[in-house]
């Protein structure tokens, strides 16, 4: 559960330059997801459609280069992405939603965590 250094030279670039359109949007989903009870938010992005969490931002609304979906550790774990047995190594590597915001990464094939740092206000 840490970043993976293929997603620093293939991936990083893009996530980042979305992602300064989409923080102060993920930051408040993230904090709509805690208040709802449900722990852990996870946001998924793909360039494709994906069926895991809920469409958030489409990638042509915003000129982006990836969607935006809004998910949580249940899911994963319930659509059997993270195993029972895992769960707990998960939690351990979630870093503070109030800090940071955890991707999902999907591109033909490839799948990573990563968790990066809302800017500061």
């Amino acid at each position: 559960m840490v970043n993976d250094p293929e997603l620093s030279g293939k991936y990083l670039g893009t996530i980042s330059q979305d992602f300064v359109k989409v923080a102060d949007t993920l930051k408040e989903a993230s904090y709509q997801i805690r208040k709802a009870r449900f722990e852990y938010p996870v946001f998924v992005i793909s360039r494709d459609e994906t069926p895991i969490g809920q469409l958030l931002i489409r990638k042509f609304e915003l000129n982006l280069d990836w969607n935006y979906y809004a998910s949580f550790l249940d899911e994963f774990v319930q659509r059997e992405l993270i195993s029972r047995d895992k769960q707990a190594d998960f939690i351990n590597a979630y870093k503070d939603p109030d800090e940071f915001c955890c991707l999902f990464v999907i591109d033909e094939g490839f799948t990573s965590f990563v968790f990066i740092p809302y800017p500061e206000d």
